[in-house]
């Protein structure tokens, strides 16, 4: 994979505001397509805060829902009170634990 190259963010997002044409640009900072100049001006405005990054990804999903648990000192799973709520929970439920492929799975046993 090619090294990546490093631009003045400045220089080129003033160079796009002055209506510089894109050729110009492009022989400015070494870009050999247009999806290069796109992708670093863009990467620019992000860096100058101009524009936010766009999560992505499991990294975002998981911030999404945060739903967290522990493992308690006697080896009890301490789920979240909102997540019991939302799940109807009540006290002296019963499940059915299991492993699975993805993790564990719970089976509320009525």
């Amino acid at each position: 994979m090619p090294k990546k190259k490093t631009i003045d963010a400045k220089k080129l997002i003033k160079m796009v505001k002055d209506e510089t044409p894109q050729p110009e640009i492009m022989k400015a900072f070494g870009f050999k397509t247009s999806t290069q100049l796109k992708t670093a001006y863009m990467s620019a405005l992000i860096e100058e805060g101009a524009v936010p990054a766009i999560k992505s990804g499991r990294s975002a999903a998981k911030q999404a829902n945060s739903n967290e648990v522990n493992v308690g000192k006697r080896g009890s799973i301490i789920i979240p009170k909102g997540l019991v709520e939302e799940l109807g929970f009540v006290e002296n439920d019963r499940f059915l634990v299991r492993k699975t492929k993805a993790g564990i799975s719970l089976k509320r046993l009525y």
